[in-house]
């Protein structure tokens, strides 16, 4: 690799409130050589300020102004360092200067022609409700009152490539990465972030619409003592309603069934309006509680409850079935717990601009180290973004949100 000469090159960039090099230095301290730090720099500063997509070849010419993509394409795809240390000091970074509210976990997808980049199959997506040629990437975001920020990553690996071992070793997949349900990785990214990043405790949202194993997903939130929001289908099973009782009605079954029970009962709705967006609308919220069923869980330091309820929104005038999730916060007040579930539409926001502007679907390369090297540097040009738009910005403290007893 070159290095002498990527000493001198000169950024394009003009001069920042938040100095990108003093950013980019701080998050990967954990390099083992100093031109594994140039070079990351280099290629977030590419990310962060190329008009259009973002190719190596591209960063190259904009940034370096010579042609230095063999060396880029080296750093990215083939450097042995890890993301592990970067993704957690860019967590401690976003949280440590903005206002983390929650832990939401979203899927990112990366459309692929043909059949050679890892982990990419003909699949369902989820989030676009539709199969594609695709990568499916999980990401959990921290997300705050200035934006939202993706911190931790995984690739979810479709079943056919287990026992594909030609793909595997041309992709350079560990022996250890396997299919495995969506809950799996959403934990394993959890008791990484849990253990040494040094986060507030913060409440988990997800949307398990399409969860097949979605009481494994609560019972494992549960185990690690953490306040969550879960979004689930009408069909998604459950136990314990209390509306039954009151009514001497056969037990609900399912969400939906609980939905419509709960809200014949006309326990706890009431009217949000919504104006910061486009015109205002009107939801209608139904909140229902469920009985303790016998869930267990040690009691760590951190949040654990051991009952849930459910909490339901109809926007009026349109024709979409309810919006359910299934919460282990009991004591915050409705308006609190509504602004929570609302933390899912900012970062479907801060994904789009992850595509738009910071080039995530934009990597070119097929490994599977490679894959997990972009979208970390990825996220570090989309941090600096958002700590440049909210350069200066004063702390306003909690605005809406309260300890959940």
């Amino acid at each position: 690799m070159t290095t002498a000469r990527i000493e001198s090159f000169v950024p394009v960039a003009p001069a920042d409130p938040v100095d990108l090099s003093a950013f980019c230095q701080d998050l990967f301290a954990s390099f083992a050589r100093s031109d594994q730090r140039r070079w990351g720099e280099v290629y977030v500063r590419g990310l962060y300020s190329l008009p259009g997509r973002k190719t190596i070849r591209r960063i190259s010419d904009h940034v370096v102004g010579w042609r230095a993509d063999q060396s880029l394409q080296q750093f990215v795809n083939q450097s042995p360092w890890h993301w592990a240390p970067v993704r957690a000091a860019l967590a401690r970074a976003v949280a440590g200067t903005l206002r983390p509210r929650a832990l939401v976990i979203a899927e990112a997808v990366f459309p692929k022609n043909g059949a050679s980049s890892v982990g990419v199959a003909k699949q369902f997506a989820p989030s676009s409700q539709r199969v594609l040629n695709c990568q499916l990437g999980l990401a959990v975001f921290l997300a705050c009152d200035e934006g939202s920020v993706p911190v931790d990553w995984r690739l979810q690996l479709p079943r056919e490539w287990d026992e594909d071992s030609g793909r595997r070793t041309r992709s350079r997949v560990p022996p250890g990465e396997r299919h495995r349900p969506r809950w799996a990785h959403v934990m394993e990214m959890l008791d990484e972030m849990l253990d040494g990043w040094d986060l507030p405790a913060l409440p988990v949202l997800v949307d398990a619409r399409h969860e097949r194993h979605v009481e494994a997903l609560l019972r494992g939130l549960e185990r690690r003592g953490l306040h969550y929001v879960v979004q689930v289908s009408e069909d998604t099973p459950v136990a314990g309603a209390v509306p039954a009782a009151a009514l001497g009605a056969p037990q609900p079954r399912t969400a939906g069934e609980l939905v419509r029970q709960a809200r014949r009962l006309g326990r706890m709705t009431m009217n949000w309006r919504e104006t910061a967006h486009g015109p205002a609308s009107i939801s209608q919220f139904v909140l229902a509680p469920l009985a303790a069923t016998g869930r267990t869980a040690p009691a760590p330091a951190r949040l654990h409850r051991g009952t849930r309820q459910l909490l339901a929104e109809r926007v009026s005038g349109r024709p979409q079935p309810d919006l359910i999730h299934l919460t282990n916060i009991t004591q915050a007040r409705m308006p609190d717990l509504v602004h929570l579930v609302r933390r899912h539409r900012g970062v479907a926001e801060g994904l789009a601009r992850l595509h738009d502007e910071s080039g995530l679907a934009d990597f070119e390369g097929r490994s599977f180290r490679g894959w997990h090297h972009h979208v970390t540097l990825a996220s570090v040009a989309h941090a600096y973004r958002v700590l440049q738009e909210n350069a200066g910005v004063p702390e306003t403290g909690d605005a809406w949100i309260r300890p959940y007893a």
